[in-house]
């Protein structure tokens, strides 16, 4: 199956699955899905919710295989986060 194309700038990406995600998924956000990542199709708020953003992608393709898709994790502001960091076993 080929997968569409982004319709839209990064920027408008950014403006409708931001909108669509306070306006309408946050909140019904439970306490347990912190952490979890929010699949949106920006054209249709359509979304899925799963630990696992790849899961959470595949059933919202399933379901809307045209899907323009935006990622969130929740209580977070960032979905993803590259390179590494500074974690001491000792809590320093």
């Amino acid at each position: 199956m080929e997968r569409s194309q982004p319709k839209y700038s990064k920027e408008e990406f950014a403006r409708r699955g931001d909108e669509i995600y306070n306006r309408d998924i946050l909140p019904k956000i439970k306490k347990g899905d912190e952490g979890k990542f929010v699949v949106i199709d920006i054209e249709t708020g359509a979304y899925e919710i799963d630990a696992d953003e790849l899961a959470a992608s595949d059933r919202l393709l399933a379901r809307r295989p045209n899907a323009q898709i935006w990622l969130v994790r929740v209580g977070s502001r960032y979905a993803l986060r590259f390179g590494g960091y500074h974690r001491s076993i000792r809590g320093e």
